[in-house]
């Protein structure tokens, strides 16, 4: 059984929707056991409305919620009861595969930094976000953790981001876009200009160079690599054109004749499913790369779509054992000696 731990009181609906999610992932899922972190009592009330396989959930009991107006660095060392703090402990003793969170993103950045912890040799771990495109998916990395990068974090993103892909989405090799201003390699800032030979270097990496925001829509890449800024403004605006679009959609469908209403009819199922394509809940949530154990961020704003479509990415992750290709294809790139030093990696 593949172990997930599960936040149950991060989120705006918590801990409402997040149990919802959790139960409806049961039955999407025969190999996984669910461990659900906060108060007792009051999950164990939520879950005796539904039907479901009780040998497969688990209570354990965390009374401190960390909120979002918290500094996340002394929350996480202070709130020891907490559902977060709790639920990395069982990741990091092993006791659980994988943790879901819609809480804090502070918070659950600096707890898989500072309690699961990196994989030796890994600068930086980034939040990587599946988007759709024109041609299916991409993976967006960083697009939270890190705004303040390097070149080489930035490397290292599209290294992992490639080992994701391959093993998730079974891509044998996956083309790499570094978002820039322009396709033209003499353009962008310094992080750019100073990423794109260590990228173009890198005989694993298919490497494509630079792509611009709107070509990511189309699909131009499977891995777009990003510092957390730039991502997360990608991030952002893409779900908000997506959320307009929909609702612009649907407005016009009300407001037109019986005509239009009755064409919209013939047609509704082709346009649900392809509309169903902006919907990023389907995609489960954004998971850390480079951690020794994994742990994914989920909206906060989540009614449960999400987390349970995460519950069945972190099977997945697991069962592919991401977590050590990761660090097996770092090892193999270089020797201990040249591998941050402990010192660098406390930073």
């Amino acid at each position: 059984m593949i172990k997930v731990a599960i936040d149950a009181m991060g989120g705006d609906e918590s801990p409402e929707a997040i149990v919802k999610g959790a139960v409806e992932s049961l039955g999407e899922t025969e190999d996984t056991k669910l461990f659900l972190f906060g108060p007792k009592e009051r999950i164990s009330a939520l879950l005796s409305q539904y039907s479901f396989d009780r040998e497969r959930v688990e209570l354990v009991n965390a009374e401190d919620v960390i909120s979002l107006h918290e500094s996340p660095v002394l929350a996480i060392r202070r709130k020891k009861d907490s559902s977060i703090v709790k639920g990395m402990q069982f990741v990091k003793e092993g006791k659980a595969d994988a943790l879901i969170s819609a809480g804090s993103s502070g918070a659950i950045l600096a707890g898989a930094q500072l309690i699961v912890g990196r994989i030796r040799g890994i600068y930086r771990p980034p939040l990587a976000a599946l988007i759709p495109t024109r041609r299916g998916v991409c993976l967006l990395t960083d697009c939270g953790a890190n705004v303040d990068a390097s070149p080489e974090w930035l490397l290292q993103f599209a290294k992992m981001g490639s080992i994701y892909l391959r093993e998730m989405l079974g891509i044998e090799r996956p083309s790499v876009g570094l978002v820039n201003i322009g396709a033209e390699e003499e353009k962008g800032d310094r992080l750019v200009k100073e990423a794109m030979p260590l990228l173009r270097a890198d005989e694993e990496l298919n490497f494509q160079g630079s792509v611009e925001a709107r070509d990511i829509v189309e699909g131009s890449c499977d891995v777009v690599v990003a510092d957390a800024f730039v991502g997360n403004v990608v991030l952002k605006m893409y779900e908000g054109v997506g959320k307009m679009l929909l609702t612009e959609i649907k407005d016009c469908l009300r407001q037109s004749g019986p005509i239009t209403l009755l064409g919209a009819a013939l047609i509704r199922k082709s346009l649900k499913k392809g509309l169903s394509k902006f919907d990023a809940k389907r995609y489960g949530g954004a998971p850390i790369l480079g951690l020794k154990g994994l742990v994914v961020k989920v909206h906060g704003n989540t009614d449960g779509t999400e987390l349970k479509h995460a519950v069945r990415q972190c099977a997945d992750f697991c069962r592919r054992d991401i977590v050590g290709k990761i660090e097996r294809s770092l090892l193999a790139e270089k020797s201990e000696e040249a591998l941050p030093d402990r010192e660098e990696e406390k930073g």
